[in-house]
């Protein structure tokens, strides 16, 4: 038996948080990591379950899993197991991503999955 706790700070933008543009779209450059976005859009999975799911070695997976958490495009979570032997979770928290340019100026707009969380536009100028 398993239980999942709050997420902690990795994941959710906040008004206080920038955006770093380049991590974003690096992040959504790397087919690995948009795999893992698309296996962790229905469930919370671990290093090991993205492994396999994704067919990618560990340390690839734990590799991109970093590459995600500091674009702030999944959430980590502390999986509880009643055994005691708790694993780190996964899982995309965003709906859309919008990629805007304009005068040179790249803005990164990231919507939350839950509609009253609202939108937030965060530019990098």
């Amino acid at each position: 038996m398993s239980a999942t706790n709050s997420p902690t700070k990795h994941g959710w933008l906040t008004d206080e948080e920038p955006v770093d543009t380049q991590a974003v779209l690096a992040a959504l450059d790397d087919d690995a990591c948009r795999a893992i976005l698309e296996a962790t859009s229905e469930e919370s999975l671990t290093a090991t379950e993205l492994s396999e799911q994704c067919e990618i070695p560990m340390s690839t997976a734990y590799r991109k899993v970093e590459k995600l958490t500091d674009a702030n495009l999944v959430e980590e979570r502390v999986r509880i197991n009643t055994s005691g032997k708790h694993a780190t979770e996964y899982r995309k928290c965003f709906d859309d991503v919008l990629v805007s340019v304009d005068g040179g100026d790249v803005t990164i707009e990231i919507t939350k999955p839950d509609a009253d969380a609202g939108t937030y536009a965060l530019a990098d100028d």
